[in-house]
């Protein structure tokens, strides 16, 4: 196979969300993907070892911030350089709350979406 191939493939970049007793907290991800229309689902991956995966597992629920071209690298480090285990990755940070009470970002998206969790698959090797 031609490795360059992979550079032609498409991504985003998001911010995913989750909330469990009133700790907010999220992570970079580059994996998102509509899998049906109707009913409207999508697929999410996000690293398990990350503290959101741990707080999505007991909440089942997440908001997904979609990144806008305009998003500066300082977003990228606070949301992907720093775990929310050291660090509330909300003080300081402009987001709002959707209809949920899951936290989304107010700058450099063009959109959110919240999701209600029906099913995980592990990938472990």
């Amino acid at each position: 196979m031609d490795q360059r191939a992979m550079f032609k493939l498409s991504y985003g970049l998001f911010v995913l969300t989750a909330q469990e007793n009133g700790f907010d907290n999220g992570c970079i991800i580059n994996t998102v993907m509509q899998v049906t229309s109707n009913p409207l689902q999508i697929a999410v991956a996000v690293n398990k070892e990350n503290l959101t995966c741990e707080i999505i597992q007991k909440s089942n629920m997440v908001s997904l911030s979609v990144l806008s071209e305009t998003a500066p690298f300082s977003l990228f480090q606070h949301f992907g350089f720093q775990s929310g285990r050291e660090t509330d990755k909300f003080v300081d940070y402009p987001f709002a709350m959707t209809g949920q009470e899951l936290p989304y970002l107010t700058k450099h998206t063009t959109a959110f979406i919240d999701c209600k969790v029906i099913n995980t698959v592990d990938l472990e090797t």
